[in-house]
């Protein structure tokens, strides 16, 4: 497992020097959100400077936080769940529920076009990742062992998420 760094987000002198050594331009450090298609992209600068180290980790490394650390996973109040990188609404409270896996675990997303779903078969096996419709980062994975209505559980990393409460 990798370590994740506990110290808050780099400065923007350490995020454009890791850029440089990546070999990635100052000049795609723009912020670009269409107001047609509502994306939201940002450089790994960017997102390196917006984002805690384990945030960056999840969202953007496609990393997994330990099972049953997260913040989220025990929380019952009714609210909505948001994406962490780019405040995009995901999932209702109504629809979370108890799997018993140690991530927050939601039976459908807020809207059928708020999450996209990719093939992932890194870590020899195939699964179906669930990543934000709106700026891409990814939340977790879609299993199809969740209860009804649905049948689907959206396994989903709580660093991954912000709540807000109603």
């Amino acid at each position: 497992m990798t370590e994740i760094p506990t110290a808050g987000p780099l400065s923007d002198e350490a995020v454009l020097e890791d850029d440089k050594k990546a070999g990635r331009s100052a000049h795609a450090a723009k912020t670009t959100a269409s107001t047609e298609t509502g994306k939201v992209q940002r450089s790994e600068a960017e997102w390196r400077q917006r984002l805690t180290p384990e945030q960056y980790h999840v969202l953007r490394e496609k990393g997994t936080e330990r099972a049953f650390t997260g913040a989220l996973v025990n929380n019952h109040t009714d609210g909505v769940y948001r994406c962490a990188a780019c405040n995009a609404p995901l999932f209702k409270s109504g629809t979370k529920f108890e799997s018993g896996s140690g991530w927050p675990s939601f039976f459908e997303p807020i809207s059928p076009d708020a999450v996209a779903l990719h093939e992932d078969s890194n870590q020899g096996m195939r699964r179906i990742e669930v990543t934000c419709a709106t700026c891409g980062s990814h939340m977790g994975h879609l299993f199809p062992d969740g209860p009804k209505p649905t049948g689907q559980r959206y396994c989903v990393n709580s660093a991954s998420l912000d709540f807000e409460k109603q």
